[in-house]
């Protein structure tokens, strides 16, 4: 692999990647961001012209038909994604749907995709090596500013240069941007020294989440064994500091044991043999005893071992146990839900998590909004005992509640986009955190006997789940039925299983399809023609 210090161009990226083209080559682009790989990627695929030779135009559009139509509705992002791979170009990043990045991964491999400009992240987990990684920035935005990239992440993305048994060798090749970086960039990645890797062992959320695991299973019983088994980590080797660690287990164990999903008992552990002697009048006598020493036995509740199954952070599990019990008060006291937006409460308790991470920031163009909902919605979680387990912004949490909602409201990926700034991608992944999260409030309210809110934890997940309002749950019973379907059958006056039934296969038909009105008659346990000769379905 020769390693290629670039010195500074008007635009030497694009330069390099047209190159990488004309040699009949492929070329992964790394830039510091989401928005920096996409203006990258638009920026090369103006500068490709249809007659370029290396790349297969007729392949390129079907791909990018196929990219465009991966969502129901294609945002602007699917927009732009789909007119770079026309060129034989793409961008790559977490904010696209996983799908997408799948088709992406696959063109590249087969050589449809000559360039892919992607964030760091593809440079770590996937098997796709190129001729060139071309490294455009070397620093990123971070909690102090912009900060330079470590060296590891360097050799992660110019590793990534060169094919084993298909090339002689490969390119990294890293941009500088002025003159007076060249030096410095070759010392510092060129001839650097690669980082040494920390233990993050003593961080508390994965180390209370170990714990409560090793306890769960059995695999320690006590706080010798649990001493013991530190002892032996790579934390421990790196560091030395055991007793500052035996410190953070005992800080640790105390607070599994204050949220009930610890319990301690004394128990007899040792017997030691020991000879004393007695002095009386009448000479000395050898006294043989026992004496029995104790100590702390540590066992996991039935509540520890379900939160440490869900595979939750502790920390999340003692916030939402104690969102679920005042939810469950508020119903079983006024046997209705509280009052405002229980689906707004709910999602909101579940933005309080660490799980969540990271929030949507809250702007200064959105606080008249943030206002707006803080004086009319409820939450489960107080502001004062969210700053209690958390150091992130609480507005945040509304901001993002407020997506989600806007979600379970049937708006669209488009939309929420233009409205938030969040990618399909980085909704899908919001969207899945918080379905766990949910099937976790209804384990844990079923241990606690919180029977009354379980109804309203299903409800919020299943629209959380599809996308829609309350009104379409009937209609998600059908195979087949999302949130469009279901939409387009609702506004035609078909709200429920009874409806699919006296409704005409023609009527159907001319809603959803041919195909699919035969399927949801056979569900419902109708013959049609179309579907006669075919096993029928029972909803």
């Amino acid at each position: 692999m020769r390693t290629i210090v670039v010195r500074p161009n008007k635009d030497q990226t694009t330069a390099l990647c047209l190159d990488t083209i004309q040699r009949n080559k492929q070329a992964l682009v790394f830039c510091s961001s989401k928005r920096a790989a996409e203006s990258q990627a638009e920026k090369l695929a103006k500068n490709i012209l249809l007659e370029e030779q290396h790349i297969n135009f007729s392949a390129t559009k079907r791909l990018s038909e196929k990219l465009l139509h991966v969502l129901t509705t294609p945002t602007k992002q699917c927009k732009r994604l789909a007119q770079c791979v026309e060129k034989g170009v793409a961008f790559h990043h977490a904010g696209l749907a996983s799908k997408q990045r799948e088709l992406l991964e696959d063109a590249f491999r087969e050589g449809l995709l000559r360039i892919i400009c992607s964030t760091p992240t593809l440079a770590a987990g996937l098997d796709l090596p190129a001729f060139r990684t071309i490294i455009r920035d070397t620093k990123r935005f971070g909690n102090r500013g912009m900060v330079a990239i470590p060296v590891l992440e360097y050799e992660q993305m110019a590793g990534r240069a060169g094919r084993p048994g298909k090339e002689a060798y490969g390119e990294a090749i890293i941009v500088a941007k002025e003159e007076k970086q060249i030096k410095e960039l070759t010392k510092t990645y060129l001839h650097g020294t690669v980082e040494d890797i920390l233990s993050k062992l003593a961080v508390e959320p994965v180390l209370r989440t170990y714990i409560l695991s090793l306890t769960a299973t059995g695999f320690i019983q006590n706080k010798t064994s649990l001493y013991m088994f530190f002892d032996k980590t790579f934390y421990a080797h790196q560091f030395g500091d055991t007793l500052r660690l035996q410190q953070t287990l005992d800080k640790m164990v105390f607070l599994l044991q204050e949220w009930e999903f610890l319990e301690h008992t004394a128990k007899a552990t040792k017997e030691t043999d020991f000879t004393t002697k007695a002095m009386f009048t009448t000479g000395t006598q050898l006294l043989h005893k026992k004496e029995t020493t104790s100590q702390e036995e540590l066992t996991a509740t039935l509540l520890g071992r379900r939160v440490s199954e869900l595979y939750v952070d502790p920390l999340t599990a003692h916030v939402l146990l104690k969102g679920l019990e005042k939810l469950f008060k508020k119903t079983t006291a006024t046997t209705i839900a509280i009052q405002g937006n229980v689906t707004f409460a709910v999602v909101h308790l579940l933005t309080c998590s660490l799980e969540m991470i990271p929030l949507l920031r809250t702007k200064a163009s959105d606080m008249n909004r943030i206002q707006s909902l803080r004086a009319q919605q409820e939450f489960i979680l107080s502001e004062e005992e969210f700053y209690e387990v958390s150091v992130d912004d609480f507005d945040d949490t509304i901001k993002t509640t407020q997506c989600l909602v806007d979600w379970m409201n049937e708006e669209t990926e488009d939309r929420l986009l233009e409205k938030y700034a969040i990618r399909p991608g980085e909704l899908s992944i919001k969207l899945q955190k918080a379905d766990w999260l949910l099937y976790a409030c209804e384990e844990l309210s079923r241990i606690k006997n919180y029977k009354s809110i379980i109804k309203i934890i299903k409800q919020t997940r299943v629209r959380l789940k599809n996308g829609v309002k309350k009104e379409l749950l009937p209609l998600l019973h059908f195979k087949n039925i999302g949130r469009v379907r279901a939409r387009k059958l609702y506004n035609h006056q078909i709200k429920n299983i009874a409806d699919v039934e006296h409704t005409t296969i023609e009527l159907l038909s001319g809603i959803i399809g041919t195909k699919l009105a035969t399927n949801l008659k056979e569900q419902v346990g109708q013959k049609t023609k179309e579907g006669s000769g075919e096993k029928q379905a029972t909803l």
